[in-house]
């Protein structure tokens, strides 16, 4: 249980890192508690429009997407070009982290708010 704790914020820190980095880049917002929240709320807000729509063929992964961006777009200034840039980057930083923390010896770990990785 405790293992499952500890994994589940270090995951949700790594998914705010990304959202950070690409909040500080593309919106110049340089908040990471903010980026950790939006984090969080962007994974709840996956998770329930997975099981509302993601069952569409086509459409419920598209649905569930733009529902993130939602919550990016909501939380950071710059409208939707914005947001998008920001989950890119997003991405992109969490991808080379787990990688590097990988190559480190630690297990492997998820991103939470982060989709895709």
């Amino acid at each position: 249980m405790i293992d499952s704790i500890v994994v589940f914020v270090v995951s949700l820190l790594v998914g705010g890192l990304g959202i950070y980095v690409g909040g500080r880049f593309v919106a110049g917002v340089d908040d990471y508690s903010h980026a950790v929240f939006t984090a969080a709320i962007g994974a709840l807000v996956w998770a329930i429009s997975a099981f509302l729509f993601g069952w569409i063929p086509l459409l419920g992964p598209i649905l569930v997407f733009l529902a993130y961006l939602w919550v990016v777009e909501r939380r950071y200034p710059g409208g939707w070009v914005n947001a998008a840039l920001i989950a890119l980057v997003a991405w992109l930083t969490v991808i080379v982290v787990v990688w590097v923390l990988g190559a480190l010896g630690v297990p492997y770990l998820d991103a939470v708010g982060v989709p895709g990785v």
